[in-house]
């Protein structure tokens, strides 16, 4: 369990510098990151502080794959650890 929360925590500042440098890339017009990769991110456990950073930020707020996908996926990933809580030693 240890190391679940050790993964969140990194996946999460994974997703906050890699959305603030697409921010700031952005504004410079430099090189991006790849809307698929964000996409990634959010689906291995970045979801709550991409999107969090996302709305603070106003960076890809216009676009419905991000506003919409990201609360998707973020969603998905709470029932999923609801489940695995509540239903885990029955599953296993």
């Amino acid at each position: 369990m240890k190391f679940l929360y050790i993964y969140l925590i990194i996946m999460n500042l994974v997703a906050l510098i890699v959305t603030v440098r697409d921010k700031l890339a952005a504004i410079g017009g430099k090189w991006r990151v790849k809307e698929r990769t964000l996409l990634l991110i959010a689906a291995l456990g970045g979801s709550p502080v991409m999107l969090l950073t996302m709305l603070i930020i106003r960076h890809k707020t216009h676009k419905p794959k991000f506003m919409v996908g990201i609360p998707v996926i973020l969603v998905f990933q709470l029932v999923i650890i609801y489940l695995v809580l509540h239903y885990g030693n029955r599953i296993l």
